[in-house]
């Protein structure tokens, strides 16, 4: 079997919205997720036994963290499917680590895609949803790989209406936040669920849909990044952005932009402020 590359897309939480509390201590989620055309690349070939190395522009960031997310998605798959965990992983990491992008999620679910296609591992659906889960949060809706309204605790998935082409512009001020932080400093009511009910016709009007819902974690990670208000501050005032908003728990933040010369106008306009920031345009995508 040839070796096999799968990109792990960065997730995006257009907006997301904290419905409640489970008696266990988990919280509810409403949020639309997207999917930008940057992340990190999950290569796998055969080998004679399980082993994972790492380069890229972030792959620093993963040291001290402790074990590794994509090991155990490999050691769950072959469980599951009753084979031997046998197969050299090579991961590019391109993403910031711990910003709210979903980098580990998306890193477990292109190992999942990608060590099925190489040991040719086919998992009823229900049962690669329950592997995905038990890794994280995340992972079941980083294994869609396309626009999909997440409910629950990021356990109940849905389409949604289909998107119009846009541009995303993100932001980190490259500073970890550490999610179970974020929940547990925010404060305030619960939101009701506000899933998309049509399609918006362009850019401008995905705006204005979202601009009637928001990102209920972004005054917790406020609280404990202040920089998150600066880089909403500056994607808000750079022109021709259309919406600006912190993703999932922070501290990545996005600005929605039209098209490609706008959003790489504005991508290149913050780095000359700010360098030491993470900061990248792509498109939203629309499809896996």
């Amino acid at each position: 079997m040839p070796p096999v590359s799968v990109e792990a897309w960065a997730k995006v939480n257009l907006y997301l919205h904290v419905t409640g509390k489970r008696p266990d201590g988990y919280h509810l989620l409403d949020s639309l997720v997207v999917f930008a055309g940057i992340g990190d690349t999950l290569r796998v070939e055969a080998a004679d036994d399980l082993s994972l190395s790492v380069d890229g522009p972030t792959a620093a960031l993963l040291d001290g963290m402790g074990g590794n997310i994509v090991l155990d998605a490999a050691q769950a798959l072959a469980r599951a499917a009753q084979i031997p965990a046998l197969a050299r992983i090579h991961l590019t990491k391109r993403l910031p680590v711990a910003a709210g992008i979903g980098g580990g999620s998306a890193d477990a679910a292109a190992t999942l895609l990608a060590l099925s296609r190489l040991w040719g591992v086919t998992l009823p659906p229900a049962q690669l949803h329950a592997l995905a889960l038990a890794l994280g949060a995340d992972v079941p809706v980083c294994l869609r790989r396309r626009p999909t309204r997440m409910g629950g605790i990021g356990d109940t998935l849905a389409e949604v209406p289909p998107l119009p082409a846009a541009w995303l512009v993100l932001v980190n001020p490259r500073i970890g936040l550490s999610t179970p932080a974020v929940f547990k400093a925010r404060q305030g009511c619960f939101s009701a669920p506000q899933p998309l009910e049509s399609s918006p016709a362009d850019a401008e009007q995905l705006a204005a849909m979202l601009a009637h819902r928001g990102n209920d974690l972004t005054d917790a990670a406020i609280s404990l990044v202040p920089d998150i208000a600066e880089v909403l501050q500056m994607l808000q005032t750079t022109p021709e952005c259309l919406l600006a908003r912190m993703s999932g728990s922070g501290a990545t933040c996005f600005g929605l932009f039209a098209g490609q010369a706008q959003a790489d106008a504005a991508a290149a306009a913050i780095t000359a402020v700010h360098g030491q920031w993470w900061c990248k345009s792509a498109p939203l995508l629309s499809a896996s």
